[in-house]
């Protein structure tokens, strides 16, 4: 390896060449940037960037909060992140809690059969809990979770983990669906997110992937006044000007 090669290269070509001898599998975590930093003597920007391009290149995928792990070859991007709440709270600054306010096994519902490939009287896993910062909610959760996708969903001690964090490590996220709208809250909503009087709710509907395995819906509920959304997209191809 020549000796002009970039740093952030050199550690690329480790990264590579572990995973290459099976020292990280499919899945399994890499050496964190702290952890590059001192295993290749590099500066933490150096061993950041090497995790940034081996991510766009889809040899690595993250998951907020867990790391960086090692993408199926199957894959040829990068998976789709969704961020943690957890995390959102935590780069504010905020303190982070939840409330566990329902997790069971029930019947599929019948708007969410076909969703789920699922026949009328099959069983599928049900949790709805409230995030809150600063000891303030900001967002319910209502979830419905495929077993055959997360077998072990209502053994989590969800105090420690948020079910987002949960569902990435064991079913990566391939593909979402989002539908965002306002809607008027009903006497639930207003009373969980101590919301001011005739304020709505933005409702984010979110349908999950891993590969050809549909994992959740998702509906999430926040205070309008209190919550807004922002989002970055990247085209694997250049734009054709129309």
């Amino acid at each position: 390896m020549s000796q002009d090669e970039p740093r952030y290269q050199l550690v690329k070509d480790y990264i590579r060449n572990g995973i290459a001898k099976k020292q990280w599998k499919e899945h399994k975590r890499v050496p964190s940037e702290n952890e590059l930093v001192e295993m290749c003597s590099v500066s933490r920007m150096t061993a950041r960037r090497a995790l940034d391009e081996l991510t766009e290149e889809g040899v690595l995928y993250r998951v907020q909060g867990r790391g960086t792990f090692v993408a199926p070859k199957k894959l040829h991007s990068p998976l789709l992140e969704i961020r943690n709440i957890a995390d959102e709270v935590h780069n504010r600054d905020g303190d982070y809690s939840n409330e566990l306010l329902l997790l069971q096994q029930e019947q599929c519902p019948a708007h969410l059969l076909n969703h789920f490939g699922l026949k009328e009287g099959e069983q599928i896993f049900h949790s709805i809990m409230v995030h809150k910062e600063n000891n303030k909610p900001i967002q319910i959760e209502q979830r419905y979770v495929n077993p055959k996708a997360a077998p072990e969903y209502l053994k989590q001690n969800y105090k420690n983990i948020t079910p987002n964090v949960y569902l990435s490590e064991v079913a990566p996220l391939t593909e979402a669906e989002h539908q965002i709208q306002a809607k008027e809250a009903d006497p639930f909503m207003k009373v969980t997110l101590k919301l001011q009087e005739n304020e709505p709710v933005l409702c984010i509907d979110r349908i999950t992937w891993s590969e050809q395995t549909l994992v959740s819906f998702c509906q999430l509920y926040h205070p309008a006044s209190r919550f807004s959304i922002s989002g970055r997209f990247k085209t694997e191809h250049q734009l054709t000007e129309l």
